[in-house]
């Protein structure tokens, strides 16, 4: 009995150095903002630092919110759809999955001065949104054969289980990571709007992770494991943005806005447990006690500093016919530092591993009267050093808008691509990380109501 208890233990050791994400890809995943927003900012792929006038461009640029001519209110609402492939030593799985959630909401609040000419500031105003930066919820299962078998030993010792007979992963993630901006800005003079925004931030993300492994001796006896871990992350966070936008002439504006870091108070569960354990085709889980295959609750308190974020753009304005927007967002990933307990090898990887990367945006839009079309580009580098260019997220997107008697209604679709590892053994110098393909859609509508 004692040897299987530490054979098990053993096993459980091996298997559990690897599934959940660690604390640098946590760093990472925490750090990204997707382009979430109102149909209108999606449409254009997210390219509205110089425009302003719609109330997710006050995140990406706090002066827009000068821009806007009257109040307004807008929500939005998306689906998500996600496919994932993946690749495991030539087996190839897919996953496919529909989310509906809550993307946007907010309004803005413009008030006029009517004696502007004393000072030479004219209207300024106040603006809240609320926008889902990040949604981790997903699901997708890899399986495959590595050929190596880390389970060799439980009742007899000379009965070793070395031939592998497959694996199967299933990886599970829920929660979001949501952002509430506190905006004020103003106009000077017509030609000049400034801006600055108090941003926090509620997070929440959840991981399961099951790994089976199916072992034999190649004399028809088999061991086969299931493990399944669960790590929960949650936390609160803060960070400051200003920014300007300045008409140049009637048709270029040009704008500049820096965010902060975001610093993050964060707290962890953590839990390991055996589901299944067969020994040459019998299920001995229950044959040891429960603490032998449960970890119990591991607690931890920790906090995270994201990288600052630099936005530089321009946009070209057609009269009232059109315009041409570009983004350039700049991010050093190697900034992230982790703090609040030992995590000086992980800081100590956020620079050697991780790397400064751009996001391009470029969208435009045109006017038909009532009717809006619009049209968008993206691409993200990958911050890890070691990256492919597949990794790199690229996408576009299309919308439309019409515009009623104090409101207006905005759809967009949006897809984007790319590709990542993930390596459920990482301390394993044998066994390969397994191949993972990401195609995500997305269809956002936007109700504005003016006032």
């Amino acid at each position: 009995m004692k040897n299987l208890v530490l054979i098990v233990i053993l096993c459980i050791t091996y298997i559990s150095n690897a599934q959940t994400l660690s604390y640098n890809d946590l760093g990472v995943l925490f750090a990204g903002e997707q382009i979430n927003g109102t149909a209108r900012y999606n449409g254009m792929s997210g390219a509205f630092g110089a425009l302003g006038g719609d109330l997710s461009a006050m995140e990406a640029n706090p002066a827009g919110a000068a821009i806007f001519v009257n109040s307004e209110y807008s929500l939005s609402l998306d689906i998500r759809s996600s496919t994932i492939g993946s690749t495991f030593y030539g087996t190839k799985e897919l996953t496919e999955n529909d989310y509906l959630s809550l993307s946007q909401a907010g309004g803005v609040f413009v008030f006029k001065n009517y004696n502007r000419n004393n000072s030479g500031w004219g209207k300024f105003a106040l603006g809240f949104n609320y926008s889902k930066i990040n949604d981790f919820e997903n699901m997708w299962i890899a399986s495959g054969n590595s050929g190596f078998a880390p389970i060799t030993d439980i009742y007899d010792p000379s009965v070793i289980y070395n031939v592998s007979d497959g694996h199967y992963f299933e990886n599970i993630t829920d929660g979001r990571n949501n952002k509430y901006s506190f905006t004020i800005a103003s106009e000077y003079n017509d030609n000049l709007y400034v801006g600055f925004a108090v941003n926090t931030y509620d997070i929440e993300y959840s991981q399961r992770v099951l790994t089976d492994e199916y072992n034999s001796d190649g004399g028809g006896n088999k061991f086969d494991i299931s493990q399944t871990q669960d790590l929960i992350t949650y936390g609160d966070g803060v960070s400051f943005n200003f920014g300007l936008i300045s008409k140049l002439n009637e048709n270029i504006r040009i704008g500049l806005a820096y965010q902060t870091p975001v610093w993050y108070n964060l707290a962890e569960e953590f839990v390991e447990y055996d589901v299944d354990i067969y020994e040459k085709n019998v299920n001995i889980t229950n044959e040891y006690p429960p603490q032998d295959t449960y970890s119990g609750v591991n607690g931890f308190e920790y906090q995270l500093k994201t990288p600052s974020k630099l936005t530089t753009s321009f946009a070209y304005i057609f009269d009232k016919k059109g315009l041409l927007s570009v983004d350039y967002i700049y991010k050093n990933y190697s900034n992230i530092k982790l703090s609040n307990g030992n995590f000086s090898n992980e800081n100590q990887e956020f620079t050697s591993d991780l790397k400064s990367v751009g996001e391009f945006r470029i969208g435009t839009e045109w006017r038909f009267d009532e009717l809006s079309i619009r049209g968008g580009y993206f691409t993200e580098k990958s911050p890890y050093k070691t990256s492919i260019s597949s990794d790199n997220i690229e996408g576009f997107s299309i919308g439309a808008g019409y515009k009623f008697r104090g409101a207006k209604f905005d759809v967009s679709y949006q897809q984007k691509t790319n590709t990542a590892p993930y390596n459920f053994y990482p301390d394993s110098n044998v066994v390969n990380g397994a191949e993972l393909n990401f195609e995500t859609s997305k269809v956002t509508a936007t109700l504005v109501l003016n006032l």
